[in-house]
Protein backbone atom coordinates (compact mmCIF):
# COMPACT_ATOMS: atom_id res chain seq x y z
CA UNK A 1 0.00 0.00 0.00
CA UNK A 2 1.56 3.83 -0.84
CA UNK A 3 2.19 5.73 1.55
CA UNK A 4 0.65 9.35 2.01
CA UNK A 5 2.29 12.22 0.76
CA UNK A 6 3.30 13.67 4.44
CA UNK A 7 2.93 17.06 5.20
CA UNK A 8 5.93 20.10 5.35
CA UNK A 9 5.46 23.55 5.29
CA UNK A 10 5.87 25.48 2.96
CA UNK A 11 8.63 27.95 3.03
CA UNK A 12 8.48 31.78 1.15
CA UNK A 13 9.77 31.45 -2.07
CA UNK A 14 10.02 34.28 -4.68
CA UNK A 15 7.49 31.79 -6.97
CA UNK A 16 4.81 32.81 -3.71
CA UNK A 17 4.94 36.14 -3.70
CA UNK A 18 2.37 37.86 -5.52
CA UNK A 19 3.23 39.53 -8.79
CA UNK A 20 4.22 43.28 -9.36
CA UNK A 21 2.77 43.43 -12.98
CA UNK A 22 5.50 45.27 -15.52
CA UNK A 23 7.95 45.72 -12.58
CA UNK A 24 8.91 41.53 -12.44
CA UNK A 25 9.08 41.57 -16.11
CA UNK A 26 13.29 42.17 -17.33
CA UNK A 27 15.38 40.24 -19.17
CA UNK A 28 15.62 37.31 -16.54
CA UNK A 29 11.66 36.55 -16.77
CA UNK A 30 10.97 33.59 -18.83
CA UNK A 31 9.25 33.60 -22.58
CA UNK A 32 5.67 31.42 -21.69
CA UNK A 33 4.50 29.25 -24.03
CA UNK A 34 1.08 28.56 -24.13
CA UNK A 35 -0.84 25.81 -26.73
CA UNK A 36 -3.39 28.75 -27.13
CA UNK A 37 -1.02 31.06 -28.60
CA UNK A 38 0.50 28.51 -30.67
CA UNK A 39 -1.56 28.35 -34.16
CA UNK A 40 0.90 28.04 -36.51
CA UNK A 41 3.13 24.58 -37.29
CA UNK A 42 6.11 26.67 -36.39
CA UNK A 43 4.50 27.94 -33.67
CA UNK A 44 3.75 23.85 -32.80
CA UNK A 45 7.70 23.33 -33.54
CA UNK A 46 8.36 25.65 -30.84
CA UNK A 47 6.29 24.64 -28.05
CA UNK A 48 7.42 21.20 -28.39
CA UNK A 49 11.62 22.33 -28.07
CA UNK A 50 10.47 24.61 -24.79
CA UNK A 51 8.70 21.25 -23.73
CA UNK A 52 12.23 19.70 -24.53
CA UNK A 53 14.35 22.36 -23.01
CA UNK A 54 12.04 22.32 -19.70
CA UNK A 55 12.41 18.62 -19.01
CA UNK A 56 15.59 17.34 -20.83
CA UNK A 57 17.79 20.43 -20.44
CA UNK A 58 19.71 22.62 -23.24
CA UNK A 59 22.39 19.77 -22.87
CA UNK A 60 20.36 16.89 -23.54
CA UNK A 61 18.49 17.99 -26.76
CA UNK A 62 19.95 15.29 -29.18
CA UNK A 63 18.17 13.89 -32.68
CA UNK A 64 18.79 10.57 -30.55
CA UNK A 65 16.47 11.61 -27.63
CA UNK A 66 13.68 12.97 -29.56
CA UNK A 67 10.41 11.36 -29.23
CA UNK A 68 9.16 11.29 -32.83
CA UNK A 69 5.47 9.81 -31.72
CA UNK A 70 4.96 12.18 -28.79
CA UNK A 71 5.47 15.03 -31.04
CA UNK A 72 3.37 13.55 -33.48
CA UNK A 73 0.21 13.03 -31.41
CA UNK A 74 0.76 16.72 -29.77
CA UNK A 75 0.88 18.13 -33.17
CA UNK A 76 -2.35 16.38 -34.17
CA UNK A 77 -3.73 17.74 -31.14
CA UNK A 78 -4.22 14.39 -29.81
CA UNK A 79 -2.51 15.32 -26.21
CA UNK A 80 -2.39 18.09 -23.90
CA UNK A 81 0.28 19.92 -23.18
CA UNK A 82 0.40 18.36 -19.81
CA UNK A 83 0.27 14.75 -21.75
CA UNK A 84 3.38 15.96 -23.78
CA UNK A 85 5.17 17.03 -20.15
CA UNK A 86 3.88 13.51 -18.97
CA UNK A 87 5.30 11.59 -21.88
CA UNK A 88 8.88 12.90 -21.73
CA UNK A 89 9.37 12.45 -18.50
CA UNK A 90 8.30 8.84 -18.25
CA UNK A 91 10.67 8.49 -21.61
CA UNK A 92 13.49 5.60 -21.57
CA UNK A 93 15.84 8.76 -22.67
CA UNK A 94 14.91 10.70 -19.64
CA UNK A 95 15.43 7.83 -17.35
CA UNK A 96 18.63 6.77 -18.50
CA UNK A 97 19.78 10.69 -18.50
CA UNK A 98 18.42 11.94 -15.14
CA UNK A 99 16.88 9.35 -13.22
CA UNK A 100 19.01 6.18 -13.28
CA UNK A 101 21.91 8.04 -12.62
CA UNK A 102 20.54 10.26 -9.41
CA UNK A 103 19.52 9.58 -5.45
CA UNK A 104 15.91 9.96 -4.67
CA UNK A 105 16.68 13.03 -3.32
CA UNK A 106 18.31 14.66 -5.66
CA UNK A 107 15.93 13.61 -8.27
CA UNK A 108 13.57 15.20 -6.09
CA UNK A 109 15.09 18.37 -6.49
CA UNK A 110 15.47 18.28 -10.26
CA UNK A 111 11.41 17.21 -10.90
CA UNK A 112 10.40 19.74 -9.11
CA UNK A 113 12.33 22.31 -11.20
CA UNK A 114 11.34 20.75 -14.20
CA UNK A 115 7.83 20.39 -13.27
CA UNK A 116 7.02 22.79 -10.96
CA UNK A 117 9.30 25.45 -11.78
CA UNK A 118 10.67 25.68 -8.23
CA UNK A 119 13.27 24.26 -5.71
CA UNK A 120 12.33 22.45 -2.95
CA UNK A 121 11.22 24.10 0.34
CA UNK A 122 13.42 22.01 2.09
CA UNK A 123 14.35 19.09 3.27
CA UNK A 124 11.18 17.72 4.61
CA UNK A 125 9.54 18.18 1.38
CA UNK A 126 12.73 16.49 -0.25
CA UNK A 127 12.03 13.76 2.29
CA UNK A 128 8.19 13.49 1.44
CA UNK A 129 9.04 13.11 -2.16
CA UNK A 130 11.32 10.32 -2.03
CA UNK A 131 8.87 8.08 0.06
CA UNK A 132 6.20 8.58 -2.87
CA UNK A 133 9.40 7.30 -5.30
CA UNK A 134 9.74 4.67 -3.19
CA UNK A 135 6.53 3.50 -2.69
CA UNK A 136 5.04 3.99 -6.34
CA UNK A 137 7.55 4.28 -8.18
CA UNK A 138 9.25 7.02 -10.90
CA UNK A 139 6.41 6.76 -13.27
CA UNK A 140 3.89 6.88 -9.95
CA UNK A 141 6.27 10.41 -8.84
CA UNK A 142 5.63 11.53 -12.18
CA UNK A 143 1.95 11.51 -11.99
CA UNK A 144 1.82 12.85 -8.66
CA UNK A 145 3.01 15.94 -9.54
CA UNK A 146 1.80 16.42 -12.76
CA UNK A 147 -1.83 15.94 -11.38
CA UNK A 148 -1.17 17.78 -8.33
CA UNK A 149 -3.25 21.14 -7.40
CA UNK A 150 0.02 23.31 -7.59
CA UNK A 151 0.93 22.13 -11.20
CA UNK A 152 -2.71 22.67 -12.01
CA UNK A 153 -2.89 25.92 -10.63
CA UNK A 154 0.48 27.57 -11.98
CA UNK A 155 0.21 25.94 -15.55
CA UNK A 156 -2.87 23.89 -16.48
CA UNK A 157 -3.31 21.53 -19.54
CA UNK A 158 -2.04 23.99 -21.84
CA UNK A 159 1.09 25.64 -20.67
CA UNK A 160 5.06 24.16 -20.21
CA UNK A 161 6.00 24.63 -17.27
CA UNK A 162 8.75 27.20 -16.84
CA UNK A 163 10.73 28.77 -14.46
CA UNK A 164 8.61 30.76 -12.02
CA UNK A 165 10.04 33.85 -10.71
CA UNK A 166 13.55 33.93 -11.93
CA UNK A 167 14.87 36.30 -10.46
CA UNK A 168 17.89 34.77 -8.95
CA UNK A 169 19.64 32.26 -10.12
CA UNK A 170 20.63 31.08 -13.01
CA UNK A 171 17.59 29.11 -15.00
CA UNK A 172 16.51 25.31 -14.12
CA UNK A 173 16.88 24.19 -17.84
CA UNK A 174 20.66 25.40 -17.84
CA UNK A 175 21.44 23.07 -15.21
CA UNK A 176 23.13 19.72 -15.70
CA UNK A 177 20.90 17.10 -14.37
CA UNK A 178 23.51 14.59 -13.73
CA UNK A 179 26.00 12.92 -11.30
CA UNK A 180 25.67 15.37 -8.02
CA UNK A 181 28.14 15.25 -5.31
CA UNK A 182 27.54 11.71 -3.60
CA UNK A 183 27.38 10.15 -7.54
CA UNK A 184 30.59 11.94 -9.10
CA UNK A 185 32.94 8.54 -7.81
CA UNK A 186 30.24 6.45 -8.35
CA UNK A 187 28.81 7.19 -12.04
CA UNK A 188 30.48 7.66 -15.15
CA UNK A 189 33.58 6.19 -16.43
CA UNK A 190 35.79 5.92 -13.14
CA UNK A 191 33.94 2.63 -11.72
CA UNK A 192 33.44 1.06 -15.36
CA UNK A 193 36.45 2.15 -16.93
CA UNK A 194 39.11 -0.90 -16.60
CA UNK A 195 42.10 1.65 -16.58
CA UNK A 196 40.90 4.22 -14.31
CA UNK A 197 40.24 1.46 -11.90
CA UNK A 198 43.83 0.40 -11.99
CA UNK A 199 45.14 3.50 -11.47
CA UNK A 200 43.15 4.19 -8.65
CA UNK A 201 43.54 0.55 -6.95
CA UNK A 202 47.20 1.50 -7.07
CA UNK A 203 47.95 5.00 -6.07
CA UNK A 204 49.25 5.51 -2.62
CA UNK A 205 46.30 7.48 -1.24
CA UNK A 206 43.32 5.19 -2.56
CA UNK A 207 45.69 2.35 -0.48
CA UNK A 208 45.94 4.11 2.49
CA UNK A 209 41.83 4.89 2.52
CA UNK A 210 41.17 1.36 2.46
CA UNK A 211 42.75 0.50 5.80
CA UNK A 212 40.87 0.86 8.89
CA UNK A 213 41.54 2.75 11.77
CA UNK A 214 43.82 2.43 13.72
CA UNK A 215 46.57 0.49 10.86
CA UNK A 216 50.08 0.85 11.32
CA UNK A 217 50.22 1.28 7.39
CA UNK A 218 48.75 4.58 7.63
CA UNK A 219 51.93 6.20 9.53
CA UNK A 220 53.96 4.65 7.56
CA UNK A 221 54.96 7.97 5.45
CA UNK A 222 55.22 9.82 9.23
CA UNK A 223 57.27 6.61 10.40
CA UNK A 224 60.02 7.46 6.88
CA UNK A 225 59.86 10.90 7.55
CA UNK A 226 61.66 10.74 11.05
CA UNK A 227 65.35 11.12 11.32
CA UNK A 228 66.75 8.10 11.81
CA UNK A 229 70.64 9.11 12.35
CA UNK A 230 72.02 7.09 15.54
CA UNK A 231 74.96 8.33 17.39
CA UNK A 232 77.61 6.14 19.11
CA UNK A 233 80.13 6.45 21.64
CA UNK A 234 83.68 7.23 20.29
CA UNK A 235 86.23 4.14 20.09
CA UNK A 236 89.07 5.67 22.17
CA UNK A 237 91.96 3.41 23.57
CA UNK A 238 92.95 3.88 27.31
CA UNK A 239 96.50 4.49 26.41
CA UNK A 240 95.79 7.37 24.36
CA UNK A 241 94.25 9.25 27.55
CA UNK A 242 96.87 11.86 29.57
CA UNK A 243 95.18 11.03 32.70
CA UNK A 244 97.53 13.20 34.37
CA UNK A 245 96.54 16.42 33.00
CA UNK A 246 93.09 15.56 33.74
CA UNK A 247 93.68 15.07 37.12
CA UNK A 248 92.68 18.56 38.86
CA UNK A 249 95.88 19.89 40.50
CA UNK A 250 95.32 20.27 44.36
Amino acid sequence: MALPLLTYKPSSQNQRVKSFGIADLNEDTPYIYRLENAASPAEIRELIWAAYRQVFSEHEILKFNRQITVETRFANRSITVRDLIRELAKSEAFYRLVVSVNNNYRLVEICLKRFLGRTPYNKDEEIAWSIVIATKGFNGFVDALLDSDEYTNAFGDFTVPYQRKRMEGRPFNLVTPRYGEDFQEKAGTVTTDWRFTLEKYYTAKYQQRRLPEGDPGKFKDMAAAVNTKRYYAQNIPASSIDYLNKVPRR
